[in-house]
């Protein structure tokens, strides 16, 4: 059991009150004149994490990037690499390596030669630079793509070629910025996974900004949620998704039903909520630090909730609507309902059974309900 409990703090160190972070943010903030773009952030990143910065454009994510690759200086605060300040260290002194977006590959050189570019102006032996290109490329399955130039290539393979040659040159830290931008959505799927494969084989730090949902919780071990300058929730994507801490993060991360309302009923196993949104008295299977009467609000998630047309049993999390539309996505529906209140809800459903003829349908009356466990309460 003690083995085992090892191998759980070296795969989630941040929950180690003994580890070392390998990336420390001290109290650092950027402003260009008046405008402040990264407003006192701290945090630390640990060794061979996949870390991904998430927001909305203009919140201060690539402006970090930029600081921990020296492109950028802090106004205020520190920046440590592997117990290094980077405050003075130049950025082609730094142990990092950034990949762009563009990719900005050099259009009349091959593929092998764009990988080896670096190391050949770091002048490294034509041997170790041959060996180290070799394995890059096999790493990232273009070795029969060595010779090709970069137009000659899709862009899910321009992509491997940048990766590559950020890699080859063995970084402590590989800072990647929207790295899977430019793909279209079914490569920039099976891309993520391909991605995550290289860092797990490698071993290197990856911090990835990206304003992407779904590409963060795919690619992370955790995620720094930003807003206005500031991170304003770090854990994993299964905290984040699951246990936000605002209607910011709720929102910003997948769907969400909010339902404003007022605590009646506060202990410590759990909390009822007052909504005249909901249309129903909201139970939830944990307590909050909060007085009775206090203004709160209540975030479900879609998929949590349960259609029926029959009215379940209690009064608790249980409210009645009609269905206003209806999206068939496939693997899944998408309803929007609008309850008998006046607010509008969105529920999905797993299409389980092909062609059942049971199926809801529009301006039909439905109950919909959800387990206490499925809610979580938000105070801001």
């Amino acid at each position: 059991m003690a083995e085992a409990h090892e191998v759980d703090k070296r795969l989630d160190p941040w929950n180690d009150p003994h580890a070392t972070p390998y990336i420390r943010i001290q109290n650092v903030t950027k402003k260009f004149g008046d405008f402040t773009a990264v407003n006192n952030v701290s945090l630390d990143i640990y060794k061979n994490e996949l870390f991904c910065l998430l927001g909305g454009s203009g919140c201060g994510k690539s402006t970090l990037l930029r600081m921990l690759a020296g492109f950028e200086t802090p106004t205020v605060g520190t920046i440590y690499i592997d117990d290094v300040d980077m405050g003075s260290i130049a950025p082609y002194d730094r142990p990092v390596n950034m990949m762009f977006q563009s990719y900005a590959l050099f259009p009349h050189m091959t593929v092998e030669n764009n990988i080896a570019f670096g190391l050949k102006q770091d002048k490294e032996p034509a041997a170790e630079i041959t060996k180290r290109v070799a394995d890059m490329l096999e790493l990232v399955q273009l070795t029969p793509f060595a010779k090709r130039k970069p137009h000659q290539l899709s862009g899910g393979q321009r992509q491997r070629v940048a990766l590559a040659r950020a890699l080859v040159k063995k970084p402590k830290v590989l800072l990647l910025d929207e790295p899977l931008g430019a793909l279209d959505k079914k490569l920039r799927e099976e891309t993520q996974f391909e991605l995550v494969n290289i860092q797990e084989e490698t071993g290197v730090t990856f911090i990835v900004v990206t304003h992407d949902q779904s590409e963060a919780m795919t690619l992370s071990s955790r995620i720094g949620v930003m807003n206005e300058g500031q991170i304003v929730q770090t854990g994993t994507p299964t905290e984040i998704y699951e246990y936000p801490n605002s209607r910011f993060v709720a929102d910003f991360i997948g769907s969400v039903n909010i339902f404003e309302g007022r605590i009646i009923e506060d202990d410590p196993d759990h909390v009822r909520i007052e909504s005249d949104e909901a249309g129903c008295p909201l139970y939830i299977d944990h307590g909050v630090t909060a007085s009775p009467g206090a203004r709160v609000w209540v975030a479900v998630r879609p998929e949590k909730i349960q259609l029926s047309r029959d009215k379940p049993n209690g009064e608790d999390n249980c409210t009645i609507g009609t269905i206003e539309e209806i999206a068939y996505m496939g693997d899944l529906s998408i309803y929007r309902v609008e309850l008998d209140t006046g607010k509008r809800v969105r529920v999905t459903m797993p299409n389980l059974v092909r062609g059942t003829s049971d199926r809801y349908t529009w301006d039909e009356r439905i109950h919909l309900s959800w387990q206490a466990s499925n809610a979580v309460v938000l105070m801001t």
